[in-house]
């Protein structure tokens, strides 16, 4: 398996030819999502301890963290704070940090 979280070995072939028919034009961006949906596993949500905790273990401070996320320090207060909740790609890229550390991400 690559990068993506499949369901199973029949969802990632799936989604591996509806991605290549994404890729040429033969299904739209809506069609495609539905793809997404039926064959990728949900990302799991993140409490704010959680939150706090990738972020302490990566020794960012809120306003570096956020920059590495692409969103602004606010934001990742009110995640910690529980104010708010991450989610689209800045879930996606908290919980590729979590298991795979700021490197993952980092340019």
């Amino acid at each position: 398996m690559n990068n993506k979280t499949y369901k199973n070995e029949i969802s990632e072939s799936i989604h591996n030819i509806a991605s290549a028919l994404h890729k040429v034009g033969a299904i739209n961006k809506a069609q495609m999502q539905h793809y997404n949906n039926a064959c990728l596993k949900p990302i799991k949500p993140l409490s704010s301890d959680e939150i706090r905790a990738i972020r302490e273990n990566a020794s960012l401070t809120q306003a570096a963290f956020a920059i590495h996320l692409n969103v602004s320090k606010n934001h990742i207060s009110a995640w910690e704070r529980g104010i708010r909740k991450p989610s689209g790609t800045a879930l996606k890229l908290l919980n590729i940090v979590k298991n795979k550390g700021i490197d993952a991400i980092s340019y």
